[in-house]
């Protein structure tokens, strides 16, 4: 089904975004690292505050996003995916995980009020992160776009994390590999 979904965008019958949170924190991202036995290695960073994003991410870059310092909640999934429905120009598909602020009662309450306005939201099965791709884009944006330095305040963080949000699809691209239908 979701190789149809993307075939159906590919031809831009539809869209499709793939959508997802994630957490910025000042304590910052290090997903590996090594260093030789005479070396002192440090990254420098903060305690406390983090920035959560939701976004929906397209294989043509279009990146939609809220950023909050609140968790974010069925009701503030609710809320962005309201506005989306509002705004969409063509049928648009949200490809979302089974988070529970994904599937909520209170999300699956609006789905058939999105559909009558052509959003539809397309839950992946579970334990697929892997086709998700905005999974890819959280991972360059912490591992690439956001350095080392922007972690060292709370301030340098959320700016950082607005400036590359704002500048995906514009300035900062992720790129695909044709699909074979």
């Amino acid at each position: 089904m979701l190789i149809s979904l993307e075939k159906q965008a590919e031809q831009d019958h539809i869209d499709v975004f793939f959508g997802d949170e994630t957490k910025f924190s000042e304590q910052g991202y290090v997903p590996y690292a090594w260093q030789f036995d005479d070396e002192d290695v440090a990254v420098k960073v903060s305690k406390g505050k983090s920035i959560n994003c939701f976004g929906l991410f397209s294989r043509t870059n279009q990146f939609l996003y809220r950023n909050s310092e609140k968790n974010i909640d069925a009701s503030f999934i609710i809320e962005t995916l309201d506005e989306l429905s509002i705004k969409i120009k063509k049928p648009t598909v949200v490809v979302l995980d089974n988070a529970r602020v994904h599937t909520a009662r209170k999300v699956k309450e609006l789905l058939k009020v999105w559909q009558t306005r052509g959003l539809y939201i397309f839950y992946l099965p579970p334990y697929s992160p892997h086709l998700n791709i905005i999974e890819r884009l959280w991972r360059e944006m912490k591992q690439s776009w956001i350095k080392p330095e922007d972690y060292v305040s709370v301030d340098n963080l959320f700016y950082a994390v607005d400036r590359v949000c704002s500048g995906i699809g514009k300035q900062l691209f992720l790129q695909f590999s044709k699909a074979h239908f």
